[in-house]
């Protein structure tokens, strides 16, 4: 099994990262640079608890909800037979937080 997909559980990966380092709080710019970090390392270490034969990126934002838009690309070379990515989005009522993972088969 040489496929990174969202089907392995990566989305809850992701999503359970979120919540354990934002949570329920409320937006705090101070606190952003400690999140986001937060949300890529713990999402690093626990798909590279998975044991799977990929390296990993993780990329997160948070943005406060002020009414502003957002948009965001990424765009890789890769193998579509084995490589892939999971995004997840989480909101509460202060804020969004948007978190790529991508895996690449070694």
């Amino acid at each position: 099994f040489r496929t990174f997909s969202v089907g392995t559980g990566v989305s809850s990966l992701v999503f359970d990262a979120i919540e354990s380092a934002i949570g329920g709080n409320a937006y705090q710019h101070s606190k952003v640079n400690q999140w986001t970090t937060s949300v890529v390392e713990q999402t690093l270490s626990q798909l590279t608890k998975l044991g799977k034969p990929f390296k990993y990126i993780v990329t997160c934002v948070i943005m406060q909800k002020n009414g502003a838009g957002l948009h965001t690309a990424s765009s890789c070379f890769w193998d579509n037979s084995s490589d892939g990515t999971c995004t997840v989005r989480w909101e509460n009522k202060t804020m969004y937080c948007i978190v790529s993972a991508f895996g690449l088969a070694i």
